[in-house]
């Protein structure tokens, strides 16, 4: 598949093609970063890495108001408003707080409880490597539109870092938001792609009951909070799935439950967390009274007090047609065809998200996976890795789709 074919243009009039030598440079700056991860809000050696390397560029990069993150625009001038809105680049640059269990890699953390284990490092260095080719495409003048880096911090602590970097203005300008999101699924030199929902909303729960205890030789004078919080376990997730439609995905799932210190003593307290995930916009809206509504009927029943703290997490990705057909365009024009595939709505929740609120974007899944290999590295496992080459993979499809973006759409 030629470029000519995609774009309408000649394959040599489409630039952007990484280099060898800043490919080589790219890696390394990924596994420093998968050598040093930092949790969200904490990111201040990530940050201070990107912004020197931005500067060396020539860029201007700001660090956001939280302290960590940055954002930096190329070919703006500064203090100058962009004639026409501004196309946005946007990754997560905070790390896990699982341990990194590779073995004999070189490059495995080095932060104990600490890992790059979501592939926040690969979107950093792919958005790094883009802002470092479009600035010397802007140089040579052949940047025909503005473009925004956005380097946000604390995507894994609910419910986002993107609310503070919008509240920073990082959006100010800008006409359309773009980001990838490696999975492990997918081999590299591919990409997964669709219209519509592309992740799930998710909230965090948690629930405590209380009640007098006892003995457990007279459970009649208590008020038995094992069995309670058993109940609220078992009989809450299924009592959800009955008062929404299924279609929507409305799911609660425990992660913890807790509760006594002694095999003949009923406890005065109980605890459960878990996480509510949804399909549908709608029905996220709706779910904190669904979910609240349920717990008190079954801790009711069991003669419990219940106090519930319903944290709102984030809403659905839900892709803009034009945006994600975009992103197929520039990985077509790079790769062709072939190289885009087809992906479903999944139970994860992103936080950018809250980007698509005010702007249309796309999400990407981008593949990590090394091809030919059978063994899966999930995300947000201790042993999650990356083939790299996917790095020249997201740089060529964003720096295309920074090309693509002015021109009107390609006939099919």
């Amino acid at each position: 598949m030629s470029l000519e074919s995609e774009s309408g243009l000649p394959g040599d009039v489409l630039p952007g093609v990484l280099s060898e030598s800043l490919h080589a440079e790219l890696v390394a700056f990924r596994r420093d970063l998968h050598m040093h991860p930092e949790l969200g809000n904490q990111e201040f050696r990530t940050t201070a890495a990107i912004k020197e390397r931005l500067e060396k560029a020539g860029l201007r990069p700001r660090v956001l108001a939280t302290g960590t993150g940055l954002v930096c625009d190329i070919g703006v001038k500064e203090g100058e408003r962009p004639d026409v809105p501004v196309l946005a680049l946007r990754a997560d640059i905070d790390a896990l707080p699982i341990p990194d269990t590779k073995a004999d890699c070189p490059y495995r953390s080095t932060v104990p409880d600490r890992a790059h284990a979501c592939g926040h490092d690969m979107h950093t260095t792919i958005v790094l490597g883009t802002g470092l080719v479009l600035a010397d495409l802007h140089e040579k003048g052949l940047l025909t539109r503005p473009v925004r880096l956005i380097f946000q911090p604390a995507e894994e602590v609910l419910p986002g870092g993107a609310l503070g970097a919008i509240e920073d203005g990082v959006l100010n300008g800008v006409g359309r938001i773009l980001a990838v999101h490696c999975d492990p699924r997918v081999d590299a030199g591919r990409v997964g792609l669709r219209h519509g929902p592309i992740t799930s909303a998710c909230d965090r729960l948690e629930v405590l009951l209380d009640g007098p205890g006892g003995h457990t030789a007279r459970p009649h004078l208590t008020t038995d909070l094992v069995t309670a919080a058993a109940r609220v376990a078992v009989d809450v997730p299924a009592l959800i799935a009955r008062r929404v439609d299924t279609r929507v995905g409305l799911a609660l799932t425990w992660g913890r439950i807790e509760s006594g210190h002694a095999p003949n003593v009923v406890p005065q307290h109980a605890e459960l967390s878990g996480t509510v995930r949804c399909l549908d916009l709608e029905a996220w809206r709706q779910a904190p009274d669904i979910v609240h509504a349920a717990i008190d009927e079954v801790a009711t029943m069991h003669r419990a007090k219940s106090e519930i703290n319903y944290v709102r997490g984030v809403p659905p990705v839900v892709n803009d047609k034009g945006s994600a057909e975009l992103l197929r365009r520039a990985m077509a024009a790079r790769r062709g065809r072939d190289s885009v595939e087809s992906t479903e709505q999944s139970l994860g929740g992103e936080d950018f998200s809250w980007y698509l609120e005010h702007v249309p974007g796309a999400m990407a899944r981008l593949g990590v996976r090394c091809p030919g290999e059978r063994t899966v590295r999930d995300l947000h496992q201790g042993d999650f890795d990356a083939d790299e080459h996917a790095i020249t993979v997201g740089v060529e499809m964003f720096t295309a789709a920074v090309c693509l973006d002015r021109m009107p759409d390609a006939e099919e």
